[in-house]
């Protein structure tokens, strides 16, 4: 039934109705949330103007809750419409939201860059990288930055590095400054065009890379959401092999002349831990852990790399 033809209905209602319709189109998520109920709560407050933290207590225990608020018919229709584009399109929310959440700080986002939901953020936060800085730690890099988010994660957790945020792309960097622009931290980050190292100005302390590391086969097998998110940032084979590793081949070669003596890369390698240890079978890569496993990301000292 479609939610306009409910003309009493609540938020909670309107929600419940909504994560039906998005389950039954048989939608991939991944991009902000992992299931048809939180991104229906998603759409849903968003085209109503709330809040995305709006607690909605149970009704029935607390008469008072945003959830019991009546939802009108034009409302109501309003929401119909936002998820019949997320159906049609199988485009990400967060492309017809143009926001996009990361630790709790919001990101402009568009189809230019990927939807960023790098796990290095809640390293970043957690405080699993600060022992591996120092008191002399002052210059970090975000390489592969996209639309900048995890540059201004890292400037809003150590408000005494210098940040520079490299990306190929002159659109994804286009994005990044919104948002370096939106945090207030365009005094310091800096924004730079760059293949890879090629163009960045080491050494560094501390360099995060979320790069394309999608293997060949992965990447046929992409659902549509992902297929809407720039191939560039996600295909790790435009060198020509199948493994993923084309990128990180060339980055971790050209690592330790970017990087201090006591210099540290941290890098996400999402689901393609064996691809990696088939490419790099001599590195000892240290682990971190994260809420999707600890084989996801790793830290590697520039003498590792050496």
């Amino acid at each position: 039934m479609d939610s306009r033809s409910w003309p009493g209905m609540t938020i909670a209602e309107l929600i419940t109705q909504s994560a039906r319709q998005l389950e039954a189109a048989g939608l991939s998520f991944g991009h902000g949330t992992e299931n048809a109920f939180d991104e229906a709560a998603w759409l849903v407050l968003w085209r109503l103007g709330l809040p995305l933290d709006t607690a909605l207590d149970d009704p029935a225990t607390n008469p008072d809750s945003k959830a019991n608020q009546a939802v009108s018919v034009v409302q109501q229709g309003e929401v119909a419409i936002l998820l019949e584009a997320r159906i049609q399109t199988r485009k990400p929310a967060a492309y017809l939201t143009q926001e996009a959440w990361l630790m709790g700080v919001p990101f402009y986002v568009d189809e230019r860059v990927i939807v960023p939901r790098s796990l290095i953020a809640e390293l970043l936060f957690d405080e699993s990288l600060d022992c591996w800085l120092c008191a002399d730690t002052r210059r970090a890099l975000d390489l592969c930055t996209g639309n900048g988010s995890l540059a201004v994660l890292a400037a809003m957790v150590w408000p005494e590095l210098a940040v520079d945020a490299s990306d190929l792309s002159p659109d994804a960097l286009a994005v990044a400054r919104i948002n370096v622009d939106k945090h207030g931290l365009h005094e310091r980050i800096t924004l730079l065009t760059s293949d890879g190292l090629a163009q960045v100005h080491g050494p560094y302390d501390l360099i995060i890379c979320n790069p394309p590391y999608v293997n060949a086969r992965s990447m046929a097998a992409l659902p549509a959401e992902f297929k809407a998110e720039p191939a560039l940032a996600l295909d790790g084979n435009r060198a020509g092999s199948v493994d993923g590793m084309d990128f990180i081949r060339t980055l971790l070669a050209q690592a330790p002349a970017q990087m201090t003596a006591d210099g540290v890369l941290v890098l996400e390698i999402g689901n393609e831990r064996d691809h990696f240890e088939s490419a790099f079978p001599q590195l000892e890569p240290i682990w971190l852990a994260t809420s999707a496993g600890d084989d996801q990301v790793m830290l590697l000292t520039r003498e590792a790399l050496q």
